[in-house]
């Protein structure tokens, strides 16, 4: 994939996210933000057993977390809270790395591989994943 197409991918996900807005009844409803950027985000998740059956975000933020976000919801809904646990570990070795862990298709994330040469966007990238992994704690405690 070209520098261009990883451009427009992400461009496509901060102009149209996917599952904006809110859910209305979620399991769990968590909230994250990045000080250094004024990214602020809230996640609608819904659980059923240990399978994430539908997840949205609203909030406000730079391109990159609005799209890392979008990307989050597509890759992880459906998925079960092992998966997704596996999933951001392959996410976390990858914004380090720029490049995806040996034998993992990235999907759309692989726009976000430039990301990992300005570590002051980092956190623009992680945010989601990270208000993700406390969700998941405050589930997993209910």
């Amino acid at each position: 994939m070209s520098h261009d197409l990883y451009g427009e991918i992400l461009l496509d996900h901060y102009r149209l996210p996917r599952n904006h807005g809110r859910l209305e009844n979620p399991t769990i409803t968590v909230e994250g933000t990045n000080p250094l950027c004024g990214d602020e985000l809230t996640l609608d998740l819904e659980f059923t057993g240990d399978h994430l059956t539908n997840i949205s975000f609203s909030g406000r933020g730079c391109a990159i977390s609005v799209a890392a976000t979008s990307m989050l919801t597509e890759l992880l809904k459906g998925k079960t809270i092992h998966e997704i646990e596996e999933w951001t570990g392959n996410f976390r070795t990858f914004i380090r790395e720029g490049k995806a862990p040996d034998g993992v298709d990235m999907g759309d994330i692989q726009s976000l591989a430039g990301v990992a040469q300005l570590p002051v966007r980092v956190k623009c990238a992680t945010l989601p994943w990270t208000t993700l992994e406390q969700g998941l704690v405050r589930y997993k405690g209910t």
